[in-house]
């Protein structure tokens, strides 16, 4: 099972992977960690991760990035309009009403919707994670904004299954970064002592986010957050490139946003005089070589005009922070630490104002870029059974108020109730009680839309069809589970139909699971909780919470003092006479959902089926390009080759030749060849190699042949020593007839050498050689198979006669006497097994007096 976490950057994404040594983040095939969020269409395949972001500028109009915020809206949502004027690619309605991505690929013009877009570069740090795994990726964690709505992070869970991922848990970034900060802080208070608050601060590219966290040993608890989705690094980026923009057109008399190419440059560089401005506080110079028209641009800036120029922004700094404090009803001195991480957390000014807001010095325990993807790698790996892991509890938040609202009868119009209050636990379940005669619908919204950071309030509809009333008329009981998963996201889970049915005396009551059961019981609990008054949504019924892969059930019971004395009462009384037995039984009721932008499992299947088209057709155009490079790359290596190594092994008019077929083999990628299938490439080096590779041959022949008469000849050498010392005492033991034998081999593979090298020594360089290595190698290795058994033959060790005394077998001979006196027999030979049987006996006697 794959333990793999993604961090789905704004701007740039990273891996981390969870293995037997921890928790590592890795690098793609340009040994970097960092793989920029950009996705550039062409006209055979797609490019992604630094590959498009190095097309930004020759293929701006199909190069897309900055997508994360197009996630869950439509395409008439005012953000998007308003992004669309300042975007360099072209945006584009769905049919749905989303928003899609008009570009340019395979040189048909195609529209890509941000799911599919992000799909496209999750399959992309898929492909990182299994290079470095060496093993298929299919189940991860992705992190999201925890100010995504669910209309985004829906969106997003479908980009995953585009991708052919199975996300276990869409994880908030701060959650993340919580998460990951329990891996290095290893002295948390015991759960018996006072929590420990920490504040996480995580400004990246496209947001602001701040969390309060109580930590205790194995215990993770999500306090309150806040954000603001305005405040950003992109943002910084926009005030540095609006000012620039307006002093170029009065400088230059340029017009920067006409031209999109020049734009897109001024962006690189004034990203990066942001992130020189954070370490130097002097003037620092951009320039920018042919910017427009073939104009030279220069300008310079410091860090006191770029903080002036951004006061707006650094003035949203503490707002956040407040907040959250105030949700969490907490005091500045309740605080343990401030970590900060994302990469606009750099900026001078911004530390300096958290800072001064808490009155501490802020901690960089975690790495700034990478802390979200190592908190989402462990997150997988406790949810992994492949992994052993220190027992974590996380508990996260609802970062919006959740209501639902329906048609009711007893009000005459619309009943709404919060269910899920802002900052409330999750992943939780609530399960809510309504009388009804005929199937209704829930309509799930934000309550309080001024938080929101999009347009649309409606979270969906939710039809519970079925209902019929109970078989008196009366409104049939209905119970709703409602929930807020492990995404963050809502739904109506379940519904069912409770139907009581009374029974006789003595009837033996049906057999009922467990869900019955909790029915019965909270049959009793209604009786108490309601009084006289009851409202047709109870949510005082019982609530499911999830804690690690356990499900805990609490009954909210509220219980009196004069409750109490009443049952004490009852218990006192005689028995009564037994009331028919009540029974209940439920029904599973089907519930029709309509959500916000949610793509049909149509779309969905449809997308899969693209996505894995596009895989397949960059698949076959690396082969193409890989082809193409390879022939490339032989005309440039030969070219240089005939006028150096391999220049002694070909005679000058095939050097001409081969040079000249070389130089118009070149000419050819750039002309007729610079778009030619797989094959042609192929064919095309086959043919270069039919001239070249005997020369090259040649040239191989000629290194390593003088190493292979040396190793024969050093082998010929040590037999002949061999079979000289013959008669002396080491080899006196060998077979004369063998070493006879072998001293013939020996001086025919001498001949055979010497023969051989003398033709060589007479052969040009430039012709084929006399004799190859292959043909030596295997001279010496017969030689060594014929002479080696014979002349290694071991001298065989010297026989040892045992002394005397060890010859006898059966007793004492020569007058010598046995350790023990028995009878003999001289003419029997016994079997010396059964001498020892006969003497066990004997030695097992005890020695005694007998009276």
């Amino acid at each position: 099972m794959s333990v793999v976490g993604f961090d789905l950057g704004f701007q740039s994404c990273y891996v981390a992977v969870a293995r037997a040594g921890g928790i590592e983040t890795i690098a793609n095939e340009y040994s970097d960690r960092c793989t920029p969020s950009f996705v550039s269409f062409g006209p055979r395949n797609r490019s992604i991760g630094a590959a498009a972001k190095s097309q930004v500028v020759t293929n701006y109009k199909n190069t897309v990035q900055s997508f994360k915020r197009l996630h869950g809206r439509a395409f008439t949502d005012p953000y998007i309009q308003s992004a669309n004027s300042n975007l360099v690619y072209e945006l584009a309605p769905m049919p749905s009403g989303a928003t899609g991505i008009k570009v340019l690929y395979m040189e048909e013009e195609r529209i890509f919707s941000t799911e599919q877009v992000t799909g496209m570069l999750l399959t992309k740090l898929k492909e990182t994670a299994e290079s470095a795994l060496k093993k298929p990726v299919v189940d991860c964690v992705i992190s999201v904004p925890s100010y995504f709505t669910d209309a985004e992070r829906r969106s997003v869970m479908d980009a995953a299954q585009i991708a052919g991922l199975n996300c276990l848990r869409l994880m908030n970034e701060t959650t993340a970064v919580t998460l990951a900060y329990g891996i290095y802080k290893q002295d948390l208070p015991a759960p018996e002592e006072k929590p420990r608050i920490v504040v996480f601060v995580d400004l990246g590219h496209s947001g602001y986010q701040v969390s309060v966290c109580a930590f205790n040993k194995g215990k993770l608890k999500i306090l309150a957050t806040a954000f603001d989705s305005d405040l950003g690094g992109k943002d910084f980026d926009d005030i540095l490139v609006n000012h620039f923009c307006e002093e170029f057109g009065t400088k230059y008399k340029l017009d920067v946003r006409s031209k999109p190419r020049a734009l897109v440059r001024l962006y690189q560089e004034c990203e990066k005089l942001k992130k020189l401005m954070s370490a130097n506080s002097s003037d620092l110079p951009l320039n920018i070589e042919c910017f427009m028209n073939d104009i030279d641009v220069s300008s310079k800036l410091n860090r006191g005009q770029f903080e002036e120029m951004c006061s707006g922004l650094l003035a949203k700094v503490e707002g956040p922070l407040r907040s959250v404090m105030e949700q969490a009803k907490l005091k500045k001195e309740d605080i343990y630490a401030v970590e900060i991480v994302g990469g606009a957390t750099r900026i001078p000014a911004i530390k300096e104002r958290i800072s001064k807001f808490f009155g501490k010095e802020l901690s960089t325990t975690l790495n700034a870029d990478e802390a979200v993807a190592r908190g989402c790698a462990l997150q997988c790996a406790i949810l992994s059974p492949a992994f052993k892991v220190r027992e974590f509890s996380i508990t996260d938040v609802v970062p919006y108020s959740i209501s639902l609202k329906w048609n009711s009868a007893a009000e005459e119009g619309l009943s709404d109730c919060e269910v899920f209050p802002k900052n409330h636990a999750a992943p939780f379940s609530k399960v809510l009680t309504f009388y009804r005669k005929e199937p209704f619908s829930l309509e799930a919204y934000y309550n309080n839309p001024k938080e929101l950071p999009y347009p649309k309030a409606t979270i969906g509809q939710f039809l519970i069809q079925n209902v019929v009333p109970q078989a008196s008329g009366e409104s049939a009981k209905v119970k709703v589970k409602v929930r807020v998963n492990v995404h963050g996201v809502f739904s109506v889970s379940s519904a069912s139909l409770v139907e009581v049915v009374k029974t006789a005396e003595g009837e033996e009551p049906m057999e009922t699971d467990q869900i019955v059961k909790e029915e019965e019981e909270d049959q009793k609990l209604q009786a108490g909780d309601n009084g006289d008054k009851k409202t047709e949504a109870e949510v005082k019924y019982c609530c499911f919470c999830l804690v690690g892969e356990k499900r805990v059930s609490s009954l909210l019971l509220q219980t009196t003092t004069e409750d109490a004395k009443q049952q004490e009462k009852k218990n006192d009384q005689p028995p009564q006479a037994k009331k028919p037995k009540v029974k209940t039984k439920t029904l599973e009721l089907p519930i029709e959902s309509s959500l916000d932008w949610q793509l049909s499992r149509e779309e969905l299947n449809l997308f899969v089926e693209n996505e894995g088209k596009m895989i397949m057709q960059d698949k076959l155009e690396k082969e193409r390009n890989d082809a193409k490079n390879n022939v490339e790359e032989y005309v440039y290596d030969m070219r240089d080759k005939l006028h150096g190594i391999l220049e002694k092994f070909v005679n000058e008019a095939d050097r001409d030749l081969f040079s000249l077929k070389l130089e118009d083999t070149e000419n050819w990628l750039y002309e007729d060849g610079e778009d030619q299938q797989k094959q042609v490439y192929i064919d095309k080096l086959a043919e270069l190699k039919k001239i070249g590779q005997p020369i090259h041959e040649r040239y191989v022949e000629a290194e390593e042949r003088p190493k292979a008469f040396e190793e024969l000849g050093r082998q010929i050498q040590m037999y002949m020593k061999i079979i000289e010392a013959y008669k002396d005492e080491l080899y006196d033991h060998l077979d004369e007839l063998e070493v006879t034998r072998v001293d013939k081999q020996v001086n025919d593979a001498m001949v055979w050498m010497n023969s051989k090298m003398n033709q060589q020594n007479n052969q040009d360089l430039t012709m084929d050689p006399v004799v190859k290595v292959t043909e030596i190698k295997a001279k010496t290795k017969e030689l060594y198979a014929s002479c080696n058994p014979v002349l290694s033959k071991p001298k065989p060790k010297p026989k040892v006669e045992p002394p005397n005394e060890e010859k006898t077998e059966n007793g004492p001979v020569n007058g010598q006497e046995g350790t023990e006196s028995q009878p003999c027999n001289p003419d029997k030979t016994t079997p010396v097994g059964t001498e020892q049987q006969t003497k066990t006996p004997e030695k097992n006697l005890p020695e005694m007096d007998i009276d």
